[in-house]
């Protein structure tokens, strides 16, 4: 396979929340420790999130609530509706202290985050990881896991051994060969990141079980056989990093769109534009996947790296009913941005999270409200989503997200998208 111009010297770390809408309860309620506790998705339907003592119960994720509440009961646990705009905060104020070890962060979802290490002069990376895991409970009450190697799968690989064996501490650095290979013979084919349930039975189908044997498998078979993401998730294993946060398989949980700005941002319309194309992507990506949000939340924060006053803050709603509409959307996460913003501070970063999120064919009927899906503007969306497949992305897309977005990332020596852009193809004279 070819690795060319893929970099195999990165330090990528993975912190990871341990059941974190449990540990939210039990972060202001003392009295659920060791008590088996399980979360339910909006309307208290299915389970999204079990203690450990629940998993030991052998009850599954997604199980229907009503159907364990009395076996529950009967082990003394109990069933919690979820609170999104606890876990939201909750998830924002964990990020904020991750951005403490790191000035590099990529929010992955609402329990996890990627930090960029290149370059830090840590020593000793298992005691970082010990370090961040013990101020993250200190300051939050929540639980980490941290999992630290060359790639982001890799240091899911990582994170995947530090939850669940104890002699790590929270803590796993892969970056040795042996020890990698060691790791990666332990985590079955199919608990690999980006390699969902019909390629964990094709793979199993040609005795390919485990993941040290998918990163050696054959590369005439992956040529043949395994997708662009397939490729990338193998190159990912042999410990090259080649997989960006957008490119990333997504929670189920959540989806977070967030960038920081390529310079300090002080006016509230600029900061509007980001927020409203980050809402823009998170629902093109939810309509994607066939799914509607019920919670929304709004994030701002200035560079604690740089002197001066410093604001953290985020504000959520609950959306209902559940939708993937954009306009809406845009509408009610600018509402959360004025009662967030403040004057006076340099802002550099923004981002948008979308939490409950459930199958289209899921969403509750409301006697109150259209829910899009029924109306024309789910096919307004579709018509929107079509045109910028096959034309490019925001070939059509809403005004508030902006012309120049002179806030964007620096990207001034971007070279032209030869290959994906009929304005950028090459020419010749």
């Amino acid at each position: 396979m070819d690795s060319t111009g893929l970099s195999n010297k990165e330090i990528i770390a993975l912190v990871d929340c341990n059941n974190f809408y449990v540990s939210c309860e039990r972060v202001f309620n003392p009295k659920l420790a060791k008590v088996p506790v399980a979360v339910l998705s909006n309307n208290d339907g299915c389970i999204v999130s079990r203690s450990n003592e629940i998993k030991a119960l052998k009850i599954p994720m997604g199980a229907p609530g009503f159907k364990q509440e009395a076996f529950i009961h009967k082990h003394g646990g109990v069933l919690l509706s979820s609170n999104y705009a606890l876990y939201g905060d909750m998830s924002a104020r964990v990020m904020n202290v991750l951005s403490m070890f790191s000035p590099d962060v990529e929010i992955y979802s609402i329990d996890e985050a990627f930090l960029n290490l290149s370059g830090l002069m840590i020593q000793d990376y298992e005691e970082w990881g010990r370090q961040l895991k013990r101020t993250v409970f200190r300051w939050t009450g929540i639980p980490v896991s941290v999992g630290i190697s060359r790639s982001k799968t890799l240091a899911k690989c990582a994170n995947h051994h530090a939850k669940r064996v104890l002699g790590f501490k929270g803590s796993l650095a892969l970056l040795d060969e042996t020890r990698i290979a060691k790791a990666l013979q332990r985590i079955d084919v199919g608990d690999v990141w980006g390699i969902g349930r019909q390629y964990q039975k094709f793979l199993k189908q040609n005795k390919i079980e485990n993941a040290l044997q998918l990163r050696d498998a054959d590369d005439k078979f992956i040529d043949h056989y395994m997708t662009v993401v397939g490729h990338k998730t193998i190159l990912e294993l042999r410990g090259y990093s080649c997989v960006g946060i957008d490119e990333a398989p997504q929670s189920k949980k959540s989806i977070v769109t967030s960038k920081s700005f390529g310079r300090q941002v002080t006016d509230q319309s600029e900061l509007a534009e980001a927020v409203s194309t980050y809402v823009t992507r998170s629902a093109e990506k939810l309509r994607a996947q066939k799914s509607v949000a019920g919670h929304l939340m709004v994030f701002l924060s200035t560079n604690r790296f740089k002197e001066g006053p410093q604001y953290n803050n985020s504000l959520s709603t609950t959306l209902f009913p559940p939708t993937a509409y954009t306009p809406d959307m845009i509408r009610i996460a600018l509402q959360l941005l004025d009662d967030l913003y403040l004057e006076g501070f340099e802002y550099k970063k923004a981002g948008v999270m979308l939490a409950d999120i459930m199958s289209e064919g899921d969403v509750p009927l409301s006697f109150i409200e259209a829910n899009y899906l029924d109306d024309r503007r789910s096919r307004l969306m579709q018509a929107v989503d079509r045109l910028n497949k096959a034309h490019g992305r925001d070939t059509v897309t809403v005004a508030s997200s902006g012309v120049k977005k002179e806030w964007e990332m620096r990207r001034a020596k971007l070279s032209p998208r030869f290959t994906t852009s009929w304005n950028e193809i090459p020419k010749v004279k």
